[in-house]
């Protein structure tokens, strides 16, 4: 780890963070004031998409410096999107793993990750005396 690969990783993920914020802003507002699923579901395919594009690149023998694919992959598209290094994670190994392990790495994602989010809204919630909404 380098301070170079951190440097690259940080201004591709801001890079990332105001593109998502751009996109959430053409769409228009939703809860707490933010874009509604529809600019995470076009962040998050258009972001998965441009993920397969590299990861199919770089399979191909696409010379890409480390600095560059961190900018890139981790920094740019990880902030853009919710879902592209999930669907990098999900892909690359699919072929290896077969499509048991791969259907259950996607389903325990989904249900661990949202069983996550509720439990600690509710606990929350309770801690500050509110009911989750």
């Amino acid at each position: 780890m380098s301070l170079s690969m951190f440097a690259a990783v940080g201004a591709g993920g801001a890079i990332g963070a105001m593109a998502r914020y751009g996109v959430a802003q053409l769409v228009g507002p939703g809860i707490f004031g933010l874009a509604g699923p529809m600019a995470t579901l076009s962040v998050n395919v258009a972001g998965s998409a441009l993920m397969g594009g590299l990861a199919a690149a770089l399979a191909a023998g696409i010379a890409l410096p480390e600095a560059w694919r961190g900018f890139v992959a981790v920094g740019f598209l990880g902030a853009l999107t919710t879902f592209s290094s999930f669907a990098l994670d999900t892909g690359q190994p699919a072929a290896r793993q077969g499509a048991v392990m791969t259907a259950l790495y996607i389903g325990l994602s989904v249900m661990l990750s949202l069983a996550a989010f509720f439990a600690v809204q509710a606990l929350v919630g309770a801690l500050l005396g509110r009911v989750a909404p």
